[in-house]
C-alpha cells in the first residue's frame, strides 16, 4: 500500500484515502461548477491548450478546505501548452442550501492570472469575465 505524509499530522494517509478525498470533492457542486467555468472559458482554454487535464487536489496544501458554508480549493490543471492552478471560492447560505461560485481564476505557472468567474452585485448576479 502506498502512503503519503500530509501537513498537520504525524500520521500518513493511504493512497486509497487520497483518492476517496479527491472523488468526494470532484462530485461536489462547488468543484463541478468551477471546472465547467474553466471548460467554457476561451482565454483559459487557449492558454492551457488542449486537452484539458484536471489533477488530484494536494492534501498537503492547507489552502484546500471545505466547511459547512465555505469552500476554497486550488485545483491543479494542465494542457498541452501550460499548467497552473484553478483557484475556487464557493459558498452557500446554510448547510442544506445550494453551493454557488463566488470567484474562480486560473493562475498559470508563469504567474499570469486569468479571471474565469466572479460573482458580482448584491443580488448575486453571476458574471463571467472575458
Amino acid at each position: 500500500m502506498m502512503w503519503q505524509k500530509y501537513a498537520g499530522s504525524r500520521r500518513s494517509m493511504p493512497l486509497g484515502a487520497r483518492i476517496l478525498f479527491h472523488e468526494f470533492h470532484s462530485r461536489a457542486l462547488y468543484y463541478k461548477l468551477a471546472v465547467e467555468q474553466l471548460q467554457s472559458h476561451p482565454e483559459a482554454q487557449e492558454a492551457l491548450g488542449p486537452p484539458l487535464n484536471i489533477h488530484y487536489l494536494k492534501l498537503i496544501d492547507r489552502e484546500n478546505f471545505v466547511d459547512i458554508v465555505d469552500a476554497k480549493l486550488k485545483i491543479p490543471v494542465s494542457g498541452s501548452k501550460s499548467e497552473g492552478l484553478l483557484y475556487v471560492h464557493s459558498s452557500r447560505g446554510g448547510p442544506f442550501q445550494r453551493w454557488h461560485l463566488d470567484e474562480v481564476f486560473l493562475e498559470l505557472k508563469d504567474g499570469q492570472q486569468i479571471p474565469v468567474f466572479k460573482l458580482s452585485g448584491e443580488n448575486g448576479d453571476e458574471v463571467k469575465k472575458e
